[in-house]
C-alpha cells in the first residue's frame, strides 16, 4: 500500500476536478500535482470543539479541490496534527487515497502534548532531558532545537499524530530562531546534522521530502542577523546527499503586505542577486506561501489599485488570488478552521490565476498610488 503522495495519485486527484478546476489551479512540482490553494491549521484554541472544526474543514477542503494540508507539531499543542489525522482517516472512508494528498508538517519548537502542563520546565525536563532526547546546549532561545535526536523524536510523534507512515514534506520550523543565539558557523553545522538525519528519514520512508519553513529568514536584507541564503542551504544539502538530495521545499510568508519573495533581490545567484522566487527556480526548490491573508488582516480594506488590477468579488478573494498567482509560488496556504470559510475561499478553485498582464498592472498601480 502506498503511504505517501505520488505522481499518479495526485494526478488522479486533479482529474477528479476536471471541468470544475480552472486551468492553472493544479501545478506539477517535484513530480506531484499540488493545488494552488492549501489549508493551514495554525490558529485556534486547544480544545475538542476546535479539533472537530479543523477536521471538518480539512475534509471540506480536500473535497473542494485543495490537496495540500499543512500543519506543525506545535500548532495547538499537537492537536492540529491530530485533527489532520482524523481528516485523513475520514477522507479514506470517502474514497480519497493517501497518495492523492500532500501532507506537510514541521518540527523544531518544543511543545506540550494536548494541554499546557502546570509546570512546563518540569514537563520538558522529564519528557526530553531525562530521556536523553535533549542534551545541554541543544536548545536555543529557550524553545527551539535542531538536534537530530530531538527531530527524530518529533517526527515519530508527528507520524503518530497524523496517522501516516510517510510525511510528504517535513519542514524544519523557523530555524532562523537560532541565529539570535548561536554563531552562523555553528548554525550551519547544526543544520547539516539535521539534514543528515532527514536524508536518513527519507531512506527509511518516514518522509518523502524535507525543507525549511521560515518567517523572516528569506525575506530579510543580507546583513540581517537571521538572514538565510537559499543557495547556501541547498549547498549544505548537496554536500550531505549530492544532487539527489531531498531538500526540495521552502515555506515563507507571501501576501499583499509582505511581497519580499517577489520584490526583494536578496538571494545570491550566479551573476548577482535575485528574489527568492527566481533563486528557488534555479535551484529546483518549490516555494509554498504561508500567511496568504495575514491571519485575516488582508480580507478587507484593500486599496483601489488592487481591486482594479485583480477584479474578483471580495478583498479576501483578491488577497488569495494575488498569492496563488505570484510567479514562483506553487501553493498559497490559508488558515481555515471552519468549513464555511473553506467553501468561500475555495470558490477560487474554479477561477484561473491572474494573468501576467494583471500582475503587471497591479505593480504599476502600486507604484503610482
Amino acid at each position: 500500500m502506498t503511504t505517501f503522495a505520488t505522481p499518479d495519485g495526485t494526478k488522479k486527484y486533479a482529474a477528479r476536478f476536471a471541468g470544475r478546476a480552472a486551468e492553472g489551479h493544479f501545478r506539477e512540482q517535484q513530480g506531484l500535482w499540488l493545488s494552488s490553494l492549501g489549508i493551514g491549521t495554525y490558529l485556534g484554541e486547544p480544545d475538542a470543539r476546535t479539533d472537530q472544526a479543523y477536521t471538518d474543514a480539512i475534509v471540506q477542503a480536500v473535497e473542494s479541490g485543495a490537496n495540500v494540508v499543512d500543519s506543525a507539531i506545535n500548532y495547538r499543542l499537537q492537536r492540529s496534527e491530530r485533527a489532520v489525522g482524523a481528516a485523513v482517516a475520514e477522507l479514506a472512508r470517502r474514497g480519497y487515497a493517501r497518495e492523492e494528498l500532500v501532507i506537510c508538517t514541521k518540527g523544531g519548537f518544543l511543545t506540550p502534548d494536548g494541554d499546557m502542563p502546570a509546570d512546563a520546565s518540569e514537563y520538558f525536563g522529564r519528557e526530553y532531558v531525562e530521556t536523553g532526547i535533549l542534551s545541554e546546549g541543544d536548545v536555543a532561545a529557550g524553545c527551539h532545537s535542531m538536534a537530530p535526536k530531538f527531530i527524530a523524536d518529533q517526527l515519530e510523534r508527528s507520524r503518530r499524530n497524523l496517522g501516516v507512515e510517510t510525511v510528504d514534506v517535513y519542514y524544519l520550523h523557523n530555524p532562523e530562531t537560532q541565529l539570535g543565539e548561536v554563531p552562523r558557523e555553528m548554525f550551519n553545522s547544526r543544520l547539516r546534522s539535521a539534514f543528515e538525519f532527514l536524508e536518513s528519514a527519507v531512506a527509511a520512508a518516514k518522509i518523502h521530502f524535507y525543507g525549511l519553513a521560515t518567517w523572516n529568514a528569506f525575506r530579510q536584507s543580507e546583513n540581517a542577523q537571521d538572514f538565510l541564503s537559499l543557495a547556501a542551504m541547498e549547498s549544505i544539502a548537496r554536500d550531505v546527499a549530492g544532487g539527489s538530495h531531498h531538500f526540495r521545499f521552502v515555506q515563507l510568508p507571501c501576501n499583499l503586505g509582505m511581497t519580499e519573495a517577489l520584490t526583494r533581490a536578496n538571494q545570491p545567484v550566479v551573476g548577482g542577486r535575485a528574489p527568492i522566487v527566481a533563486a528557488a527556480a534555479k535551484l529546483g526548490i518549490t516555494l509554498v506561501a504561508s500567511a496568504a491573508m495575514l491571519q485575516g488582516q488582508l480580507s478587507s480594506n484593500l486599496p483601489p489599485f488592487v481591486i482594479n488590477a485583480l477584479g474578483m468579488n471580495s478583498d479576501a478573494e483578491r488577497a488569495l488570488q494575488f498569492v496563488r498567482s505570484t510567479p514562483g509560488i506553487a501553493t498559497a496556504l490559508v488558515g481555515m478552521s471552519r468549513a464555511e470559510h473553506v467553501r468561500a475561499n475555495l470558490s477560487l478553485v474554479g477561477v484561473a490565476p491572474a494573468s501576467q498582464q494583471q500582475f503587471s498592472k497591479l505593480f504599476q498601480r502600486g507604484e503610482k498610488s
